[in-house]
């Protein structure tokens, strides 16, 4: 049942034009979710607290359970399942596997997609930088060491493959 007006969204997500009508209510996870089958992003919290919903929204980090799908208007959305090229996978996304950075993997899609921006915006982070820009992903398996380690792996290889 529509509330409101329908909205013509016409976005970029993983490197694809959409064009999709939206209501004003609709979460930018919904849509990705069940309009666009993308369910790499996880609802949990549903108030920007866990980070299970984080996607890229112009190499930015947002929690897609709390921004409208019509924010996206216009711009560049980024989730898990557009990060590998092909069968390459980001080097993060390796990191997390080299470093068994996950258990159950519920917090992972979200986790890969923080560090990636972090490691965009600032390639030599600290640890202390490194965790504090991770405080908004909470992974309840893992106790972090894991997350750390994959991150350093990851700060390596791509600092390695600016290098050549």
């Amino acid at each position: 049942m529509s509330t409101g007006p329908i909205f013509r969204l016409e976005t970029t997500v993983n490197g694809r034009a959409v064009a999709l009508d939206v209501e004003p209510q609709d979460l930018l996870l919904d849509v990705l979710r069940g309009r666009l089958g993308l369910t790499g992003s996880k609802r949990s919290c549903d108030v920007q607290v866990c980070g299970a919903c984080t996607v890229l929204l112009d190499g930015l980090p947002v929690s897609a359970c709390s921004v409208l799908a019509y924010e996206a208007r216009g711009r560049a959305v980024l989730t898990i399942e557009g990060l590998a090229e092909g069968e390459r996978l980001h080097p993060v996304q390796t990191a997390f596997l080299a470093e068994s950075a996950f258990q159950c993997g519920y917090c992972t899609p979200g986790m890969i997609l923080a560090v990636k921006a972090l490691l965009d915006d600032s390639p030599d982070a600290s640890p202390a930088e490194i965790k504090e820009y991770l405080r908004g992903n909470i992974c309840r398996c893992t106790g972090y060491v894991s997350i750390l380690h994959a991150v350093a792996t990851a700060q390596r290889t791509l600092k390695e493959g600016s290098e050549r």
